[in-house]
């Protein structure tokens, strides 16, 4: 493993919140987001009971069922100071993602970028390409609307004005992938597809207004400035209480119905998009008309043939795309750069569970994690397992590397009231994940003397997890209780670590 940190790098900056108590998803009515809202506010729940109390009796009070694993050690001895449960392989969620950055600048570099490009095998004179016109992808996870409107106008001003050939996209530079987790509910916005062009975090807005007796429905790649329609997402609005949502591939289009009963007056979310190459080109079809050049209908195109680029837009840094996938835990971005990393890698990509093996590799041996088992690089599927042992050995051998910990903000402390602690003596840097019934924290303490400590948290109820009814995922009874319960007991061991090692 390279020289990724240093230790001044890690004592300044700390690991981002994913999931909070505050954002679980109802399934009986659909939800409003216009851009990926980060995944919970940074801070635990309070404690309920005494910060000395011993792990078994909190963990005993928390009344989670399942198991709780946990293992906390000194920071510069790495002397191991606390264990429960601590070589139970539990799935580690969105905390799968610290790992996955990891890899990432270890492999690619902090100043790794994606590029996409327009490009062209034909001539071009008095502004007509007598050849086909190419949008070619390099995977890139945060390509958006402006960005495709900005290509469109680079066209138009190489004078440009008509293209003679077929229009083409090209998504091979990764593997096309349906989704993340087939087991996901098809229309939740974190489980999208996958592919070598990516559009708006692979989402279509959805938005509907009552008008008259019925609605009227838009489908578009909307962005800060720009709310293009698109012709790959079609809605229909079926009579119908539940499912709120159905999804059928279209052939050239995803076709989505919704429920009625669920609508009310008017409202928006984000659905996933089952077709991301043919969604980008769609939306690049649209700017180049109104910049007054007119594409064929894109196909795609199996490889990427020679052709020469005439325009080209680059991706910001891997190191502010991580940093912007660890604060709003983005499920697309872990596994795109995770993707390119093990394609940097020379490994296998037909697929997540292979590419997460590589990982997996990697991580046993320059994380010295051992036994970790990452079934994909977001930690959205739960077949993923991980020790807390493990995590915390990850975070031990991160502790003297450079560039990751200036990813990551702070965890802050809550009282009973829910109310941010603004000088808590102790201060928290880690990354969270929550799974229905799974709740995992890793990371790091300050303790009120100094000392610090790295440490590793996983709560799960896999039996209750399995029991959920495929009807009921999104949000499954008792799902926000059992996750607030998690986040008290997270914050009660903290406190007791602060009290009894610091």
């Amino acid at each position: 493993m390279t020289n990724l940190f240093t230790r001044r790098f890690f004592l300044t900056a700390s690991a981002a919140a994913s999931v909070s108590l505050g954002n679980v998803a109802f399934a009986n009515a659909p939800l409003t987001s216009l851009r990926p809202s980060a995944r919970g506010g940074n801070a635990l729940a309070a404690p309920a009971v005494s910060t000395a109390s011993s792990p078994d009796a909190l963990i005993t009070a928390a009344q989670l069922g399942g198991a709780v694993g946990f293992a906390v050690a000194d920071l510069r001895s790495g002397k191991v100071l606390e264990t429960g449960n601590a070589a139970m392989g539990l799935p580690p969620a969105s905390t799968a993602k610290a790992v996955t950055a990891l890899y990432a600048l270890d492999t690619l570099g902090a100043n790794f970028r994606f590029a996409t490009q327009i490009s062209t095998n034909g001539s071009i004179a008095n502004g007509v390409v007598s050849g086909d016109l190419f949008l070619i992808g390099g995977g890139d996870p945060t390509l958006d609307t402006n960005a495709l409107a900005g290509m469109a106008s680079k066209l138009k001003s190489l004078g440009i004005r008509e293209v003679r050939g077929q229009f083409y996209y090209v998504d091979n530079a990764l593997p096309n992938l349906r989704d993340i987790d087939p087991s996901q509910p098809d229309h939740v916005s974190y489980n999208t597809a996958i592919s070598g062009l990516n559009l708006n975090f692979n989402r279509v807005h959805f938005e509907w207004r009552r008008a008259g007796n019925g609605y009227s429905v838009t489908m578009d790649a909307r962005s800060n400035k720009y709310r293009p329609e698109v012709y790959i997402a079609k809605m229909s609005i079926a009579a119908r209480d539940l499912p709120v949502y159905t999804y059928k591939d279209g052939g050239r289009f995803d076709e989505w119905s919704v429920a009625r009963g669920a609508l009310g007056n008017s409202g928006a979310r984000w659905l996933p998009v089952r077709k991301p190459g043919l969604y980008a080109a769609d939306v690049l079809q649209t700017f180049a008309r109104a910049q007054g050049i007119v594409l064929k209908s894109p196909k795609r195109s199996e490889r990427a043939p020679k052709t020469r680029a005439l325009v080209t837009n680059t991706s910001a840094p891997l190191s502010t795309i991580l940093r912007d996938m660890l604060k709003y835990s983005t499920n697309i971005t872990a596994e795109v750069v995770g993707l390119a990393a093990t394609r940097k890698r020379g490994g296998r990509i037909t697929s997540l569970k292979a590419s997460a093996s590589e990982m997996s590799r990697w991580a046993n041996a320059a994380l010295k994690m051992g036994n970790a088992s990452f079934a994909d690089h977001s930690g959205l599927s739960d077949a993923s397992k991980v020790t807390a042992q493990s995590m915390v050995n990850a975070m031990l051998m991160a502790r003297s590397s450079a560039g990751f910990a200036e990813l990551l903000k702070p965890i802050a402390m809550r009282d009973a009231n829910r109310k941010v602690i603004k000088n808590h003596p102790i201060k928290v840097h880690a990354k969270t994940g929550t799974l229905n019934f799974v709740s995992a924290l890793s990371g790091y303490m300050t303790a009120p003397d100094g000392k610090q400590l790295a440490f590793a948290m996983i709560c799960a109820d896999t039996g209750r997890r399995r029991g959920i009814k495929d009807a009921d995922k999104e949000a499954p009874r008792g799902g926000r209780a059992w996750n607030r319960r998690a986040k008290a007991l997270q914050q009660q061991l903290i406190e007791r670590w602060g009290t009894v090692y610091g």
